[in-house]
């Protein structure tokens, strides 16, 4: 993609703070971390989120993000680390090359997490016979 951001870091046209590469896969610190640490994990070639995600590279992908992970905790001492991914706007996607965040966790940094709703039962069988028929 001509306009990516993240295929112009790859290609080295925008610089960025690259903690890791193999030949699949690119890290590098995000700009505007969550807390110190946070990182990005993207594949090399572009694909827009996770359902364009080839499956041949799943589980590549998976070892990759551990590996960062454990380097970012143990170089942080972060007591965890959440692993995200926006998929299209409704879910906060700003850049529309897959990416995954791996932001460090500590015990004090008052993030908290999502916050949850409540579901009847009911509720959770309707929606979930809604899934099921796409799957």
């Amino acid at each position: 993609m001509v306009d990516c951001i993240f295929c112009k870091i790859i290609k080295g046209d925008i610089p960025s703070t690259k903690v890791y590469e193999d030949d699949e896969f690119y890290s590098f610190l995000d700009i505007s971390p969550v807390n110190k640490g946070h990182a990005l994990v993207i594949p090399k070639h572009h694909c827009r989120n996770l359902l364009d995600f080839p499956k041949a590279e799943e589980t590549d992908l998976m070892e990759f993000i551990k590996k960062v992970a454990k380097a970012v905790m143990k170089a942080t001492d972060a007591d965890g680390f959440n692993l995200g991914m926006n998929n299209e706007d409704a879910a906060g996607q700003v850049v529309f090359h897959a990416h995954f965040h791996i932001i460090p966790r500590f015990n004090d940094d008052n993030l908290g997490s999502w916050p949850s709703k409540k579901c009847s039962e009911e509720e959770l069988e309707k929606v979930r016979d809604e899934i099921v028929k796409y799957l």
